[in-house]
């Protein structure tokens, strides 16, 4: 069985082969960032197999591929701040968190508290500074008391983009979600330009467990 740092090692070499990731800060974060510490203790020694592992309450991390062609695709610069719906284990927002540096900010919504509980203790064991995880509710999606944000990045799958998230968006902002139904999502990228215009991009076939509440699909 290959140890965590030479499947680590496999995927990278896999994605730069194929061009499939080619943000050389992004690589550098996924090196950097031990993902074993957001997974599970029996699914530990899977933390680099490139398929999704159960974490708490019925959800699943994503796999790194996915994690990491999503978080390429927001396009993050220096400084940057970050909305993230759908905390799950923190693994997608401390990844994000080192590449906005210390001067960044990700504001992560999470509506299950065992979730909330379990990221927060990821990111704390780590010492990352500059991520804010927020209790989330049924009628509300986002996080309006820190709009407005430079990217925003849905983790589960959304019946459409909802009016409110566009608002929380800054101009030439990018949003990043799997749109579709509960079972079947088109990765979106959609790039908020002037007037309220916007320009859609579409990144593949996915499959995300559902946003909960009055936005997604229970």
């Amino acid at each position: 069985m290959l140890d965590l740092e030479k499947k680590k090692d496999y995927l990278i070499e896999h994605w730069i082969k194929n061009s499939i990731i080619t943000d050389k800060a992004l690589i550098k974060a996924f090196q950097e960032l031990p993902r074993e510490n957001f997974i599970l203790k029996e699914y530990k020694d899977r933390a680099y197999d490139d398929y999704p592992l159960p974490i708490l309450e019925n959800q699943t991390i994503s796999q790194p591929t996915t994690v990491m062609l999503m978080t390429q695709a927001l396009e993050l610069k220096k400084n940057d701040k970050i909305l993230e719906i759908g905390t799950g284990s923190g693994y997608q927002a401390a990844l994000i968190s080192k590449i906005i540096g210390i001067k960044g900010a990700v504001v992560s919504t999470e509506i299950m508290p065992e979730l909330i509980k379990f990221a927060k203790n990821n990111i704390k064991k780590l010492k990352i500074k500059n991520i804010k995880i927020i209790k989330s509710k049924d009628n509300e999606i986002g996080c309006k008391k820190y709009a407005k944000y430079d990217k925003i990045i849905v983790t589960a799958a959304l019946p459409e983009i909802p009016p409110e998230l566009y608002k929380q968006l800054k101009d030439n902002g990018i949003i990043v979600a799997p749109v579709g139904s509960e079972f079947s999502q088109e990765m979106l990228k959609i790039k908020k330009l002037f007037y309220n215009k916007y320009n859609v991009k579409r990144l593949g076939m996915f499959q995300f467990v559902p946003v909960r509440g009055k936005f997604g699909f229970m």
